[in-house]
């Protein structure tokens, strides 16, 4: 029996056969039945039928699609039709069909071929896109070997074969076949994602849908303009004519976008998902599984850039045989510039592909994950959030995502460095054969030295990571609570306290800036060590030493030596993104709220909310339930009323039909939608139109009878903007009544069907309030199902159902009446509110006029005030300010300005500059003497080892001195920052969102304390490096200069080209990653509204398109680099060409060997050291970027200064609490209107002031110009004689009282909270805690004083809040005390104990009330009533109250009629 070899090849086949033997036939048979296992694996996973359908519908045949299929079609038959004829030929002759090669192969691969071009030509929409991509490519590849082996053969035989003609026509139809995969199904719609159609909607279901304008160019580039980053000239051209706006960003490609992003890897994370519970290493999977093909294909460019780069030394030794004069054939000089020439070419296109690619999956993986995380905190469960605070979440979003999303950049960098060494090795023991054994051994010795280091890196980092969120959450609460700061003087403290969280910081900073800096030194040492350890191998293995071999050998090294140097970085770059993603991964698995059970879709007659025996608990702890066996059941329109003491559970209450609080034990169901409204108001950033609206579609009918039921029309009329006006962030320009009633009306236009009200009515007047109750509850509402937390008894008359709730539990439940009668407790309530509203009324006053126009009129003015509105009039946020056009070398300065920066950057580029002539020496030694007899090898050696030590010196001062410069930039700039931002006046915190601060100084600061210094001397660096390679090469073959002249003329012009559109790409990312920072930030504030009102899909929805907003100029900064980097490494390929040429041009001679080696070993690192010089610039910029916006919020203009030495005031002032109001006249802005005008009193010493107005009218801003929140615009105050304007606002506002109209409280204890400064004793604490009415509260928790105080407080109730903040200004006892509605959220019982306590406690005190609630101030000496920024009246409350048409006793008249007005209201309800 025959040998199936002989039968397949014949007797005489024999494995050194040419190229067209059975061997290369055999091999070609293995790559057709690798592409029909290919085609047959694209058949079986093929799309769906869905997928399919659309493709089909939508995506039509193009005229490359046809010639493509005509042309592989017909060269399919050609090549079967061959084969048969030798199949015939054969049978005809000798009667046999052995050897089978000569004609099996060629008919095999004439049918595959055929295949093949009709599949991937017309067939292309039945299949995944990506599996046809890659069948062309390899398709491709294996055409591409096949033609360069026969035309190798023709040249060498110098015949030309049918066989030969159709590999090279085979070379062509494969090129058809990949332009059609990446050109003829390029289109979104026709993509192989059919998972995100359906998903998507109508974005993707066209072909053309982003075929506009608007989208990416990338989208419409061709192949050859993908490649050569031709689509992006019109955006460059642009930007030269003009500075880029954010509206100039084309938007990104469908597949590029953070919604296709998410959309893919939730679906392959649900596909694969074992558990609830999210782990590390199933989050990197998915990742990995979505982004494998791009990783690949990255991967394959990364590993071409590889191979070319490793045939340089080869060159190299090629050419110096060649200046010798031992040419291997004719015209080899020539050949041999040419492959220079294509090799450096084909090395800048590889490597701009991997690089762009890279970057692009780094986009999209960051993307995904701040996706991901908005999507989370959306879900996160109340007991998640103490782990996970705002300031986290942000840290999460800015700083952790954007690290974890520089890292597939650097990925292939770890096997290309490893397999670029293997090469490198291999060409080291060509040239000095077993001597590499040395350079090995200090390879290996070199990475071990680093396994340490990196584990120290990864250590620091960690503990960097959780310094940062430290002092990140200190300085955002410190942000958010600026006010409040402001009017305890207490700026000071938390700025030392932020402080000293930055020292820690700043000393792991340091710690990991120095490891990063041993791993630098060693790894920039190594190069020195390991050709110096090789030469003496050389020497004591008698291995001899001559330009050929050292120039191999050093040309290797350098080629090398490059990504080495790059090790540390990629460790770093490792660490960063591994400690980030950690982080990240623990959050997403923590534990998310479970509301799905509580709001149920089904719908049960005659129930809207029920809760069956249920205990609820915020903690999830069954034995410490919050509310406790809940029974209670709300029928549809009923109108049900809570009340209770302070911290009895009231807002629990709606927090459990809302789903937040866990159910330990029974059952809670909701049926219907809801509407919420929390007791501490939640506004976004934006006009009042859109937090009304809230996502839905404008109806000017409802909108109108909603702004006239929430008693908004008046307010509106005085609004520059109407309801178009920008409201700063958490509605800061707006009062709690203004604020209150825009939540009213966000939840009344919502249409919902439950409603539920945490007490809405405590921040606004009595008579607004009982406007509201009657327009808004009883008649707007009267449909609806209402439940309604309340401390005004007033009300409770007209509901259905009162709740009366004490320690967690429903005491009673029951309409007024029969509640009144059978509970004891409601009935002290009720008497309480008697007792507080006083019994004497006056029995004759006469009706004043009613002091608003009718509700007809006011809208006819309101819709006249909207004409007036013009678009061009400034509102109060601003859109974020960028620096724009060239500022030169101004953030550079700016940075090295700091703390004698210049001095050592100096030092450090004198280090560096000492360190490459030491190099430039080393080489021109070794040059000059390798080929000589007058130095011995032994003399040359050590010299040569000498001067490497000797700058091994510098390279260690260079080291230090970036660490050093670091430390001292970082902390200068920091200071100066936070300084800025506490000097700041409460105007800029008005008009400046929360996310643009924070974005500052969180990814911004990070950036500027990691990466700018290391940035900066990199880029200074890598920019002399390529410097000295081109001097070198000029120095020796001076003819380059003829080339190097114009080159270095174009590629500065190229660059600045360049420059004026990736400088505005990076300015328009800044500010848009401040945006992405502020919906996060207000998201997490609001979530729980968002929540409520089911708007997570549309706040996601935002949420992607702002990431998109952040990406796009974020994807064209880095496309830009690699455009500006291949067309400048174009320039670089066609000196080193012409130097080249020049070398093998002259007479042999001209140039000694060893020069020609030294030449060639500078010039092909050229490449390199343009690629890494020009890297490190387009980094740089992109991070100097960060120190321009820090700079920005480093001039804020600021407040008076703290103290002011020459007039400090006596250390017992005020003594009387006399204050003198002269004339005083308040405007916000400059340009905006006063709104107080010229208001003058006198408050005696020792009174009590009682401040009453409508909402609106201008109270809280008196009381704000009595600390100088805002200075006045003209008239003083005194106070006790003294002009505050003259005084330091510590000295002024440290002697001042206040209880603020919002409550707040920060993260730490209760001891921190009451008495931040530790200056009083434990039992003063607790004294004023049972003044306060919270002994009882803090004694019952475990940790007494030192529980633990949320962050916002938001473990405590709003009216405990304001507990605590009473029990901070008892413990201040300044003379003149000021009370800011600071009891709004308590109820009546507590209040009148608490006003007793005041009454006795600042007895002596000035005490300035500003109340809504008319019987708090009806006990004051006098009586100060604003309308509209004007004083109406001032005087005695008992002779305003007999004053005909006084305002005040309008409040008091409409105060004492709420007690009659639930009676009324419930008639009219009847």
């Amino acid at each position: 029996m025959e040998n199936p070899w002989t039968v397949f090849c014949g007797a005489d086949s024999n494995f050194r056969a040419p190229p067209s033997s059975c061997t290369a036939h055999v091999l070609i048979l293995c790559f057709d039945i690798l592409l029909l296992i290919m085609i047959l694996y694209t058949i079986v996973f093929k799309k769906s039928l869905k997928s399919l359908n659309v493709s089909a519908s939508t995506c039509h045949v193009s005229s490359l699609q046809i010639v493509s299929a005509l042309f592989n079609g017909f060269l399919g038959l050609a090549y079967l039709s061959f084969g048969i004829w030798i199949l015939e030929e054969k049978l005809r002759k000798s009667q046999e069909i052995a050897p089978l090669h000569s004609w099996l192969t060629f008919m095999l691969h004439g049918l595959i071929w055929l295949l093949t071009g009709l599949i991937v030509s017309l067939l292309g929409t039945r299949f995944r896109l990506a599996w046809l991509r890659l069948l062309s490519l390899l398709a491709f590849l294996f055409s591409g070997i096949t033609c360069g082996f026969s035309l190798f053969l023709a040249i060498f035989r110098k015949e030309m074969t049918v066989q030969i003609s159709l590999d090279v026509v085979c070379f062509i139809g494969s090129c058809l076949l990949l332009l059609c995969t990446y050109k003829g199904y390029r289109h979104e719609g026709c993509d192989d994602n059919d998972i995100r159609d359906p998903l998507l909607g109508s974005a993707n279901n066209d072909c053309k849908t982003y075929s506009g304008s608007s989208l990416s160019p990338l989208a419409k580039a061709s192949f050859l303009s993908k490649f050569t980053f031709w689509w992006l000239n019109p955006l460059m051209k642009m930007g030269r004519e003009k500075t880029l706006a954010d509206e100039d960003m084309p938007s990104l490609r469908v597949d590029d976008r953070a919604e296709s992003c998410y959309l893919l890897y939730m679906e392959v994370l649900n596909r694969r998902r074992q558990s609830d519970r999210l782990t590390e290493a199933e989050i990197l999977k998915t990742i990995v599984l979505c982004h494998w093909r791009e990783i690949i294909i990255s991967g394959f460019f990364a590993l071409l850039k590889v191979m070319t780069v490793s045939a340089g030394p080869l060159l190299l030794k090629a050419f110096i045989k060649v200046a010798e004069g031992t040419e291997s054939f004719k015209y080899e000089r020539y050949i041999l510039v040419a492959v220079l020439f294509l090799t450096k070419m084909f090395e800048s296109i590889s490597e701009r592909q991997w690089y762009f690619r890279s970057r692009l999956v780094g986009l999209k993986v960051r993307s995904l994950l701040t996706a991901v995380i908005y999507q989370k905190q959306l879900r996160l469960s109340n007991l998640a959030k103490q782990n996970h605070s705002s300031g986290k979440i942000i840290n999460y979003v800015t700083v952790d995502s954007y690290r974890i999303g520089e890292f597939p950049f650097w990925f292939h960098q770890i096997w290309t460095t490893s397999l670029q060494l293997c090469l490198a090795i291999l060409i080291l023991f060509q040239a000095v054969g077993l001597a590499t054994i040395a350079s090995l051994t200090v390879i290996i010795l070199t990475v071990v030295c680093n396994s340490p280091l990196g584990k120290l890196q990864h250590k620091f980092q960690s503990q960097l990571m959780v310094a940062q969120d430290e002092r990140l959450k200190k300085l955002s609460e410190a942000i958010l609570n600026m006010k409040v700061l402001k009017l305890y003087a207490w700026e000071t403290h938390f700025r030392e306290v932020i402080e000293m969280l930055r020292a820690t910081e700043e000393r792991c900073i340091l710690a990991f800036q120095q490891s990063k800096s041993c791993n630098i030194f060693v790894f920039w040492l190594s190069p020195i060590l390991v050709s110096s350890a090789t030469f003496a191998a050389c020497y004591f293995l008698g291995v001899p030493l001559s330009s050929v071999s050292v120039f191999t050998f050093l040309a290797a090294l350098r080629l090398v030596q490059d990504p080495v140097k790059s090790i540390p970085d990629v460790i770093g770059v490792f660490i960063q993104a591994k400690v980030a993603f950690s982080r990240i991964a623990k959050f997403l698995g923590a534990p998310e709220l479970e509301s799905a059970s509580v709001r149920v879709k089904s719908c049960m007659i005659g129930t809207s909310v029920s809760f069956q025996s249920a205990n609820l608990s915020w903690d999830e702890n069954p034995s410490r339930p919050t509310l406790q066996n809940i029974s209670l059941g709300v029928k549809p329109g009923d109108k049900v009323a809570i009340c209770g003491e302070v911290g009895s559970g009231k807002s629990t209450l709606l927090a459990a039909i809302l789903g937040e609080v866990p159910i330990t034990a029974g059952t809670v169901q909701v049926h219907g939608s809801i509407a919420y409204v929390s007791q501490s108001a939640w506004i976004q950033s934006g006009s009042i139109r859109e937090n009304i609206l809230f996502g839905s579609t404008f109806d000017d009918n409802k909108y109108q009878d909603t702004l006239y039921r929430c008693s908004l029309l008046k307010d509106l009329e005085l609004l520059p903007y109407g309801d178009l006006t920008e409201i700063g962030e958490r509605g800061i320009n707006l009062s709690g009544g203004q604020k209150q009633r825009i939540q009213l009306a966000r939840a009344l236009y919502k249409d919902a069907d439950i409603y539920l009200l945490d007490d809405p009515f405590s921040a606004v007047d009595a008579h607004t309030a009982l406007s509201l109750f009657k327009e808004y509850v009883i008649e707007a509402l009267s449909t609806k199902t209402v439940l309604l937390v309340t401390h005004q008894v007033d009300f409770l008359l007209a509901f259905d159902s009162i709740l009366f709730m004490l320690d967690g539990k429903i005491l009673h439940a029951a309409p007024y009446s029969q509640l009144l009668a059978s509970s004891q407790e409601f009935q002290d309530l009720v008497n309480a509110h008697k007792e507080t509203a006083g019994s004497e009324r006056l029995s004759d006053t006469s009706s004043s006029q009613h002091l608003e126009s009718s509700s007809r009129e006011i809208r006819n003015n309101y819709a006249e005030t909207k004409v007036k509105i013009s678009e061009n009039d400034d509102q109060l946020i601003k859109k974020e300010e960028r620096e724009v056009g060239d500022t030169g070398f101004k953030p550079y300065v700016i940075y090295l300005k700091q703390n004698k920066g210049f001095v050592f950057y100096t030092v450090m580029a004198l280090c560096h500059l000492v360190y490459m002539l030491g190099q430039f020496i080393q080489s021109i030694w070794m040059a000059a003497n390798v080929d000589t007899q007058n130095v011995s090898e032994l003399r040359l050696i050590i010299v040569y080892s000498l001067i490497g030590l000797m700058i091994s010196v510098f390279l260690l001062c260079r080291i230090v001195f970036v660490v050093v410069l670091n430390i001292r930039s970082s902390r200068a700039l920091f200071s100066r920052l936070l300084i800025s931002l506490f000097r700041a006046p409460m105007l800029f915190y008005d008009s400046t969102p929360l996310g643009r601060i924070l974005s500052r100084v969180s990814s911004d600061l990070s950036i500027v304390d990691l990466d700018v210094p290391f940035s900066l001397i990199f880029t200074s660096v890598s920019t002399m490096n390529c410097y000295m390679n081109l001097v070198t090469l000029a120095v020796i073959t001076w003819q380059v200069l003829f080339v190097s002249m114009p080159m270095i003329f174009f590629a500065i012009r190229l660059q600045k080209y360049y420059f004026s559109s990736a400088r505005e790409f990076m300015r328009i990312n800044g500010t848009t990653k401040s945006l992405v920072a502020n919906h996060v930030a207000e998201s997490v504030a609001g979530v729980v509204t968002i929540r409520a009102f089911k708007e997570e899909d549309r706040f996601f929805t935002k949420n992607l398109e702002l990431i998109d907003t952040n990406g796009s100029p974020y994807f064209h900064y880095f496309s830009a680099n690699e455009w500006l980097i291949q067309r400048l490494e174009t320039l670089s390929a066609v000196v080193l060409s012409f130097a080249g040429l020049c070398m093998v041009l002259l007479p042999s001679g001209t140039f000694s060997p060893g020069f020609i080696g030294m030449a060639l070993t500078y010039g092909l690192s050229l490449n390199v050291s343009l690629v890494f010089s020009m890297n490190s610039q387009c980094t740089l910029s992109n991070y100097i970027v960060s120190v321009e916006r820090l700079d920005q919020y480093m001039h804020i203009p600021s407040e008076a200064p703290e103290v002011m030495e020459e007039n400090r005031p006596p250390v017992n002032w005020p003594m009387e609490g006399k204050v003198e109001i002269q004339n005083l006249k308040i405007r916000y802005r400059p340009e905006t209107p006063l709104v107080l005008h010229g208001i003058s009193c006198t408050f005696e010493g020792g009174h009590k002031i009682g401040i009453v107005g409508r909402t609106g009218s201008g109270k809280t801003t008196l009381i704000s110009a009595l600390f100088r929140l805002v200075e006045p615009a003209g008239g003083k105050i005194l106070v006790d004689g003294l002009d505050i304007s003259t005084l330091g606002l510590h000295d002024l506002r440290s002697r001042f009282g206040i209880i603020p109209q919002d409550p707040t409280l920060f993260n730490g204890t209760v001891r921190y909270n009451l008495d931040p400064f530790y200056q009083h004793t434990e039992q003063e604490l607790w004294e004023v805690l049972e003044k306060c009415r919270l002994k009882d509260t803090v004694q019952e928790k475990e940790n007494g004083l030192d529980s633990f105080v949320l962050e916002d407080g938001s473990n405590w109730s709003v009216g405990q809040r304001q507990l605590l903040c009473l029990g901070r200004a008892l413990l201040r006892r300044s003379k003149i005390l000021v009370l800011d509605e600071a009891t709004a959220s308590i109820d009546n019982a507590t209040d009148m104990i608490l006003q007793k306590v005041i009454r006795k406690e600042f007895a002596e005190c000035t005490v300035i009330t500003v109340a809504h609630r008319i019987p708090t101030v009806m006990d004051c000496d006098m009586v100060l009533a604003i309308s509209e920024g004007k004083l109406a009246e001032y005087d005695e409350p008992m002779k305003l109250m007999k004053r005909e048409y006084s305002l005040f006793g309008q409040l008091v008249k409409e105060y004492w009629s709420h007690h009659d007005c639930g009676m009324r209201v419930k008639h009219l309800v009847q």
